[in-house]
C-alpha cells in the first residue's frame, strides 16, 4: 500500500475528503481541458497590431495627425512693415480710449472709490495709471476741455472789508424775504 502525503490545505487537516474514483480517461480529459483553459488566459498573439491597423483605417479619414504640418503657404520674401498713417494712429487712440472707458474692472474700482471704500496700493496705482492714460488720450484727441481756474481774488476782496461793513450788510438783510 502506498503512503499518502499530508496536505497543507486547511480543509485536509480536519475531516478527510471523500475519495472519488474516476476513470483514467475522465481524469485525463478533465486535465487537458484545465490545461487548455490555462494556456488561453491572455489575449491572442499579435492582437495589438491587428486592432491598431483596423482603427487607423477608420481614424485616418476622421482625424489628421497634427505633426504632419499645415498646407498654408509661407511667403519666402519678407515684405517691409507698413507704417501707420496719422489718421490710423488717431483711430487707434480713439479705440484705446473707448476700451479704457468701457473697462469693467476700472468701472468697478471707480464705483468702490465713490462709495468711500479705500483700495489697496496696487489697485489704487492701477486706477491712477488708467485715469492718467484716459486724460492723456483725451488731451491728444482734443476732447479734454481746459479747466477754468477760479478767481481767488474775489474772496480776498471780501476779507479786506472791515467788520463794520459786514455788520452793516447783516443789518440790511430783510429776513421776511426768506420766510416760506
Amino acid at each position: 500500500m502506498s503512503r499518502s502525503k499530508k496536505s497543507r490545505k486547511p480543509g485536509a487537516a480536519g475531516a478527510p475528503e471523500p475519495f472519488v474514483t474516476r476513470n483514467r480517461t475522465e481524469s485525463d480529459v478533465e486535465g487537458r481541458l484545465r490545461k487548455r483553459a490555462k494556456k488561453r488566459k491572455g489575449l491572442k498573439t499579435g492582437n495589438r497590431n491587428s486592432e491598431a491597423n483596423e482603427q487607423k483605417k477608420h481614424a485616418a479619414a476622421q482625424n489628421r495627425d497634427p505633426r504632419l504640418g499645415s498646407k498654408k503657404k509661407i511667403p519666402l520674401v519678407v515684405e517691409p512693415v507698413k507704417k501707420m498713417t496719422k489718421q490710423e494712429r488717431r483711430l487707434s487712440k480713439e479705440q484705446e480710449l473707448e476700451m479704457l472707458e468701457n473697462d469693467a474692472q476700472l468701472n468697478v474700482l471707480l464705483d468702490r472709490i465713490e462709495a468711500g471704500e479705500n483700495l489697496g496700493t496696487g489697485l489704487q496705482k492701477y486706477v491712477d495709471e488708467k485715469l492718467d492714460r484716459i486724460e492723456k488720450l483725451m488731451d491728444q484727441l482734443g476732447l479734454l476741455e481746459p479747466e477754468e481756474e477760479e478767481d481767488f481774488t474775489a474772496p480776498s476782496e471780501k476779507s479786506s472789508r472791515n467788520d463794520d461793513d459786514l455788520l452793516a450788510d447783516f443789518d440790511d438783510i430783510n429776513f421776511d424775504d426768506y420766510k416760506g
